[in-house]
């Protein structure tokens, strides 16, 4: 099972890519969460800071977990299965005027 992760802004600096393309084994449940640790353990410490609240562990609440197109938070949050194929989009908050 193959799922894309594409990247933005800052978070494509750190990560110095746009997309990463992430292989789970065949029948593995995969979830949003899921995906998030193996980045996590791909990219280490400045990823970790990014993407995660030091004080709680949880993932801030700021980012946008988009799967396919579709917001995470609607979804199964971080329980959110994936299939193969899917694309999850991690969005930093859009400021506007």
């Amino acid at each position: 099972m193959q799922v894309s992760v594409r990247f933005f802004t800052s978070l494509r600096e750190i990560i110095n890519k746009k997309e990463e393309s992430l292989k789970f084994p065949e029948g593995e449940k995969v979830t949003v969460d899921n995906v998030l640790k193996t980045l996590r353990r791909l990219y280490g410490e400045r990823f970790v800071e990014y993407v995660y609240d030091r004080k709680t562990g949880e993932v801030k609440g700021f980012l946008q977990l988009l799967v396919n197109g579709k917001s995470a938070s609607s979804l199964n949050g971080l329980q959110t299965e994936l299939e193969d194929g899917d694309v999850l989009a991690i969005l930093p908050p859009v400021g506007g005027g």
